[in-house]
């Protein structure tokens, strides 16, 4: 990143657009989350791990190139 310019990242949470300089932000297994507010920040601590493992599945899916199915094996 370039001296005076800053990121863009997206809420986990609301999903809104914030700027990584000017947000809350966190990091949860090795990865730092951007927060619009402190109330998306609080509401992630408490999802945190349900949302991780979301996001995981969804990379998952992108390289696999295959549909994820859900349910119960």
């Amino acid at each position: 990143m370039v001296d005076g310019e800053s990121g863009i990242a997206v809420d986990p949470i609301c999903g809104k657009p914030v700027v990584e300089d000017e947000s809350e932000a966190m990091e949860y297994k090795r990865r730092r989350y951007f927060f619009c507010s402190g109330r998306c920040k609080q509401r992630f601590e408490r999802m945190a791990e349900k949302i991780h493992v979301a996001e995981l599945a969804k990379v998952g899916t992108l390289l696999s190139g295959r549909k994820a199915s859900w349910g119960i094996a």
